[in-house]
């Protein structure tokens, strides 16, 4: 998911529509709302009272009538259901799709096995994130990944002038984009047995990272367990045609403890997991190295490289990233994107780059990057916030236990 800071913008909206006159507040954040693309259940969410906000092109509800802070911790109790169709499902088939792919992640795609998936990063010639992608081997010959709504327009342009280039030269790979479907997330400690309602497939033999094509509500889905709450949850890739009626039918099994969210309480939820933001976290200038994402880098691919800016991760490896994405716990008000990191002495050493107060843990968390050396959990520096510095200190994340569903 990308965008700024939506946790912010979630609070702002909610003030102004307690305390400032409706119709302004609507000019402001709806002007363009003509302008936007709607998902299959854009008129389900106005429905159920969710506030709608322009986000990377499309009108999305930032929350609902409950307050982002009660439907993060709600998710974390009961569960949450997601709209996140503004995301890019896209297939890439062929017999040569995995060393096409592999091209351009740096995931061992060739050593994953049939209906299971992985975290992974597109990476430009210097290195840097393009995107970062969850990527599904449904066979040999089928790929089925979802990239980010903001980096859809260049990320499919990446992929296509590479993949022409790729069958220029004899490979056999094609790609469908599915604008057909939709895509809801069901996340939270209700969400398997709510959905185990709705299809005859044995959910408990779906591990974290598994995929499988399964027929639920009566409608053909593409079901991935993962998420991105740090909780066990679901991804449904489902008809745009049946998409209301899924929503409405987890909502009922639920008995009303899954609510619907919005992109406010997906951040805070997304945060709290130590979860990188593109466009935040992760930057065309930024490593999956810096990132801390050195266990998406496959041993195979490693030692083989074969992908682009391979030279600079490789070394990034063997000589350690002069910089390192950590986070944060502050005191003061909440660090935002851009606040500068000082250590104790009043040198800057690095910058946050999303946060925010944790709705769970009940205190102001952060993720940023520093310079390495200064990276040890425990270190004490100080975030400066409107030009006034607080205390804070460097921690491990995530900043809330992670509960994927995976084999004892």
């Amino acid at each position: 998911m990308r965008g700024g800071s939506l946790w912010q913008l979630g609070q702002s909206i909610t003030r102004r529509l307690a305390q400032s006159d409706k119709k302004v507040v609507s000019r402001r954040y709806f002007a363009s709302e003509a302008d936007l693309k709607k998902t299959a259940l854009y008129d389900f969410h106005v429905a159920h009272g969710g506030k709608m906000v322009p986000f990377a092109g499309w009108s999305m509800p930032i929350q609902y009538k409950d307050s982002i802070m009660d439907s993060t911790v709600n998710c974390r109790e009961n569960g949450s259901l997601f709209d996140v169709a503004h995301m890019c499902g896209l297939s890439l088939k062929g017999k040569d799709c995995v060393p096409f792919l592999e091209t351009l992640v740096v995931a061992d795609v060739a050593g994953l096995a049939p209906g299971t998936g992985s975290l992974t990063v597109f990476t430009n010639e210097k290195g840097g994130a393009i995107d970062d992608s969850v990527i599904t081997k449904v066979t040999d010959e089928h790929i089925y990944l979802v990239v980010n709504a903001g980096c859809r327009d260049k990320d499919l342009a990446h992929i296509e002038e590479h993949m022409k280039a790729f069958k220029s030269k004899g490979g056999d790979v094609s790609w469908h984009i599915h604008d057909e479907r939709s895509l809801l997330a069901l996340q939270g400690p209700l969400a398997a047995p709510v959905l185990q309602h709705l299809t005859k497939e044995d959910l408990s033999k779906l591990y974290f990272g598994n995929f499988q094509i399964l027929d639920i509500n009566g409608s053909t889905c593409f079901l991935t367990r993962t998420g991105y709450t740090g909780e066990d949850g679901f991804e449904i890739s489902v008809p745009d045609e049946h998409a209301v009626d899924l929503a409405k039918a987890i909502l009922e099994k639920s008995e009303g403890k899954v609510r619907l969210t919005g992109l406010g309480a997906r951040d805070s939820l997304r945060l709290e997991a130590g979860l990188c933001l593109y466009g935040n976290d992760m930057e065309q200038h930024i490593s999956p190295v810096e990132a801390g994402l050195t266990w998406a880098i496959g041993k195979r691919r490693r030692a083989e490289g074969g992908f682009l800016g391979a030279d600079v991760i490789l070394q990034q490896l063997k000589d350690g990233p002069t910089i390192r994405r950590v986070g944060f716990f502050s005191s003061g008000p909440p660090a935002r994107s851009h606040s500068e990191v000082h250590d104790e002495s009043g040198n800057k050493i690095g910058e946050i780059t999303s946060g925010g107060f944790s709705p769970n843990l009940k205190k102001n968390i952060a993720m940023g990057y520093v310079k390495s050396g200064q990276h040890k959990t425990g270190t004490k520096v100080k975030i400066l916030v409107r030009g006034k510095p607080y205390e804070g200190s460097i921690t491990k994340m995530p900043f809330v236990a992670t509960k994927y569903y995976k084999p004892t």
